[in-house]
């Protein structure tokens, strides 16, 4: 019985040592920049918007033996069509969950990543007649597709940029009325601490 339970204690703890080392987890906060498709697309109704296209975001993830892993992306981007008095508050928000395969390299890891998951976009129309708020929030199945690169500066810390282009697949509702050809797409150009 004892010799049973040394040989079950030696097999557990092979088969769950090289697992610690094999996966590396990280966190990856990030600032980040919108560009193209419907990034910073004022109506062209209002005279008085300002551009606006900072975001920010965290990217939680695993890589197994550097090479493959899993990644959960939230992003949000404050003002995504612009600034304005006249126009209101508009945001939109991306919870993507990833496929990464990366470069098994030392110091600089390059890499590819791709999934799917929702885009929530958020237009307030400012004040109607009667003084009550008029807001449209649209959630969407979305995919997107990029990849960058991993910088390891000191142990466990380092850099990360990342270049993403996010698509959504349904067209935007307001008040439960679709509006054809309107997919929201853009790009995502990141920066951020790696900390792994």
């Amino acid at each position: 019985m004892r010799s049973r339970l040394v040989l079950f204690l030696f097999l557990a703890f092979a088969a769950a040592a090289p697992s610690r080392a094999y996966a590396q987890g990280y966190a990856a906060p990030f600032l980040s920049y919108d560009v193209g498709g419907d990034a910073g697309t004022c109506p062209s109704l209002i005279s008085d918007c300002e551009e606006k296209k900072s975001g920010y975001g965290v990217a939680l993830g695993f890589l197994m033996g550097h090479l493959i892993g899993f990644e959960e992306d939230i992003g949000f981007a404050p003002d995504f069509y612009g600034k304005s008095t006249t126009f209101g508050s508009n945001s939109v928000l991306t919870l993507m969950s990833n496929v990464v395969v990366s470069l098994p390299v030392p110091i600089v890891r390059p890499y590819v990543s791709g999934g799917g998951g929702v885009m929530r976009s958020h237009v307030g129309f400012g004040f109607t007649t009667v003084g009550a708020a008029a807001d449209a929030n649209n959630t969407s199945i979305a995919y997107d597709i990029g990849g960058g690169v991993m910088v390891s500066i000191i142990p466990h810390l380092g850099l990360r940029a990342d270049v993403r282009n996010m698509h959504s697949l349904q067209d935007v509702k307001i008040a439960g009325v679709t509006l054809p050809s309107t997919k929201l797409n853009f790009s995502r150009v990141s920066l951020g601490l790696l900390v792994h």
